[in-house]
């Protein structure tokens, strides 16, 4: 069974996304061990964004700190446009790992450099999604993946 965390941060405010990640969590429940977690986002205008990004960097920091000295072993990996990218088949396989996995979508700014320097990336896609449907793709993307490694119809 997958033993994943999902950090994000930020409530969904678009209540469609909401529904449906709600959906995907409780499809998962069988067949994935997963945390979802929402870490609280900040304000930012046009002058403070790198300041916040920095921020939010240290909450992250600090939640990684307190998560991973009670999972030993747990390997984090940033959704970025420039992380390693993997089709449906490939990426559930990369998922199928014996430790604990944690993703981290950054909030609306990205990560700071110093985040993206700490841990290595994947990317769902080429494209730019808001970070709120980039929730929901990736929820897709694991249920697909935890499908296709119990051999469940859904992945054609």
């Amino acid at each position: 069974m997958l033993d994943l965390t999902l950090i994000s941060y930020g409530k969904i405010k678009e209540k469609a996304y909401q529904k449906m990640v709600e959906e995907y969590l409780k499809r998962l429940k069988p067949l994935a061990h997963l945390r979802y977690v929402e870490l609280e986002a900040i304000s930012f205008s046009s002058k403070n964004q790198e300041a916040i990004k920095k921020l939010e960097g240290e909450r992250l920091n600090n939640y990684l700190e307190k998560y991973l000295n009670n999972n030993f072993g747990a390997v984090v990996y940033l959704l970025a446009e420039r992380g390693q990218k993997f089709n449906s088949v490939d990426f559930a396989h990369w998922l199928n790992k014996k430790q604990p996995l944690i993703l981290v979508i950054g909030g609306a700014l990205g990560f700071s450099d110093e985040i993206y320097n700490s841990y290595p990336s994947l990317s769902l896609s080429d494209l730019t999604f808001p970070h709120e449907l980039a929730r929901l793709i990736l929820l897709e993307q694991i249920y697909r993946a935890s499908t296709i490694l119990n051999n469940k119809n859904y992945h054609y």
